[in-house]
């Protein structure tokens, strides 16, 4: 062993303690290995840096910005609504659906982003049919890791892999060049967690298990007396409002009318839009009356509107496009003193009062009347974007939202554009018209330019802490290849198995790969690992291809505790998990997992 091979191998040492206690956080190592490495003398600074240049770095990037698209669409979230209706009740049903939808949507965006999408709509299924959230919660993360398995791009390990294949000289993987492995492995997985859902029984502490949910829509629906106040009018042809904004008839100000938004049908699709839109023959106005007296019947027919049918409790059918927030008014406020209409709310925010609460009761009538006291509580209806944007105002405090705000994309109307997107990139990536990077750029483009994520989103949604880990491991790949520290690996495990045949060397780097995964992530797992599989394979004199398979399926395979990667550590908390839950059911299926890669890899890629 050389002196820069020792140096090396110490700040490896250093890393993987640093890695295992946390401290620093996984990207100040990173870091510090990036400034550390180039002391030996084996890698300049220039080379330390060179990762912030490699195409799958910017890929990945590129994938946490089309993940947000996703998100902020509601393409993810309407997937977990289907699996709400459609499983019911059946146990059995919803966790085989639940690991197929997670998985799915995780072979495109990342699995930590999944799972923090799908804990609030486990945790409201689990409330609805009475199932212990602990009996879903670790199938939703194990199926967040086996998506890992499913696409090229699915996860940072496998671009990492392919990344030093090409490198080295070989062809690399396609984008489904994973899925023969994945699907099969998911397969196992559902089957496996149906079977072991006994070893998930047991009582969970409820402010674990099920955390306090803010009260939602519903609540404010009967606190405030809203049941039976909701209409929904169609404009007429002829009627004196089409062509004309609220304003221009004064019905924005009629006593007891409240015109919360207009329903406008495209070619496409039905909209809803804020009350200040000029409104046009076959739009749809959603009205709240809040005085009995008034007869809806006489208002129909002097704006030349129809009856349409309700869908939900005033207008709850409509939660995803259509929301309320209770604010209060703060002393000093230039509100106190004035009445509702005086405050011209609807005209800056496109919103409308349609409660009032003094102190602790709340009244039920027309609030126009009312002088807004210090201390007041004002229930708004509208838009959510413009109920995002009351926060703004000074004269008021936003300090109660419904549950459903958590649920809301604020994008929905994009969700097609951005399917259109990620199908626009995989096609790419599969047809290989252009590379995986460039296939990403043009994603995300598209995802810009259809209005389904913005510049500010896009920026926020790339995990910087991940990028610059995997910038900061990356030197360690060239630095142990040229010390021969790779090799050396290479040798020592192929001296010692490498007569009982490369099946079992296959299973010993699967084993390697993923105990040293319990330790470091998986991302940095996929540096170190893959060109000691390289490695092994020119010494064994076969294919790298199913070697490096094998460590990218193995990078995937962090079931085993709930350290071994974020996506267990979330669902620690809803699920009300100890270190040994992970261990009794992760154990057993990394073992399954790998006698499934020892059994398919070969088979698939031969040697």
């Amino acid at each position: 062993m050389t002196l820069q091979l020792g140096l090396v191998l110490c700040l490896l040492g250093a890393a993987i303690v640093m890695f295992a206690l946390d401290r620093p956080r996984a990207d100040g190592v990173g870091l510090l290995m990036m400034a550390a490495l180039p002391f030996t003398g084996v890698v300049s600074m220039q080379e330390a840096l060179a990762g912030f240049a490699d195409p799958n770095i910017v890929l990945i990037a590129l994938l946490f910005v089309i993940g947000q698209g996703l998100v902020r669409t509601g393409v993810a979230r309407r997937l977990g609504d289907v699996l709400a209706t459609t499983a019911g009740s059946n146990e059995t049903r919803l966790v085989a659906m639940l690991m197929a939808i997670v998985a799915g949507i995780g072979a495109f965006m990342s699995s930590t982003a999944v799972v923090a999408i799908f804990i609030p709509i486990v945790l409201r299924i689990a409330h609805n049919t009475g199932l212990a959230p602990r009996r879903l919660m670790m199938p939703l993360s194990v199926a967040a890791l086996v998506s890992g398995t499913l696409t090229l791009v699915a996860t940072a390990p496998n671009l990492v892999i392919q990344g030093e294949l090409v490198r080295e000289g070989h062809p690399g993987f396609g984008f489904f060049s994973f899925t023969p492995f994945g699907a099969p492995l998911l397969v196992l997985a559902i089957v496996y967690m149906l079977l072991t859902r006994r070893w998930l029984n047991g009582s969970t502490a409820p402010s674990a298990a099920r955390p306090s949910p803010r009260r939602g829509l519903g609540h404010w629906i009967e606190a405030y007396g809203l049941a039976g106040r909701e209409h929904r009018f169609r404009v007429l042809p002829g009627s004196p409002l089409a062509g004309r904004t609220l304003a221009e008839m004064a019905l924005d100000h009629l006593p007891g009318v409240n015109v919360l938004a207009v329903e406008h049908r495209s070619r496409f699709r039905a909209k809803l839009l804020p009350p200040s839109t000029r409104i046009a023959a076959g739009d749809v106005l959603f009205v709240d009356v809040s005085v009995p007296t008034i007869d809806t019947d006489e208002l129909a027919r002097r704006f030349g509107v129809t009856r349409e049918p309700l869908s939900g409790g005033y207008f709850s059918g409509h939660a995803e496009e259509i929301g309320m927030a209770e604010v209060m008014i703060p002393p000093g406020s230039g509100w106190i003193g004035r009445t509702v209409p005086e405050t011209r709310l609807r005209a800056v925010h496109d919103v409308s009062v349609i409660g009032l609460r003094h102190g602790s009761s709340a009244s039920v009538d027309a609030v126009l009347p009312e002088r807004i006291e210090a201390g007041d509580t004002l229930l708004v209806v509208g838009l959510w974007k413009s109920i995002s944007k009351l926060r703004s105002d000074m004269d008021l405090v936003v300090f109660n939202l419904p549950s459903e705000f958590d649920d809301i994309a604020p994008a929905a109307s994009r969700a097609p554009f951005a399917v259109l997107a990620v199908a626009v990139m995989v096609t790419l990536m599969v047809t290989g018209a252009v590379p995986n990077v460039h296939a990403g750029l043009i994603a995300c483009l598209l995802m810009g330019l259809f209005g389904c994520v913005d510049l500010p989103s896009a920026y926020r949604s790339i995990h910087w802490p991940s990028l610059m880990l995997i910038v900061g491991m990356l030197p360690f790949s060239i630095a142990l290849q040229r010390t021969g520290g790779v090799d050396i690996a290479a040798h020592l495990l192929v001296g010692a198995i490498g007569d009982a045949g490369p099946r079992t060397v296959l299973a010993a780097l699967f084993a390697l790969t993923a105990v040293l995964g319990m330790f470091v992530s998986n991302t940095a797992t996929a540096v170190l690992m893959a060109p000691v599989a390289i490695a092994i394979a020119n010494e064994l004199g076969t294919s790298p291809m199913p070697f490096a398979m094998t460590v990218a399926l193995a990078s995937s395979a962090a079931f085993m505790t709930p350290v071994s990667s974020p996506v267990n550590t979330l669902v620690v908390g809803p699920g009300g998990y100890s270190f040994m839950d992970f261990v009794r059911v992760g154990v057993p299926l990394a073992g399954l997992a790998m006698a499934q890669c020892v059994a398919l890899v070969p088979w698939l890629l031969p040697f």
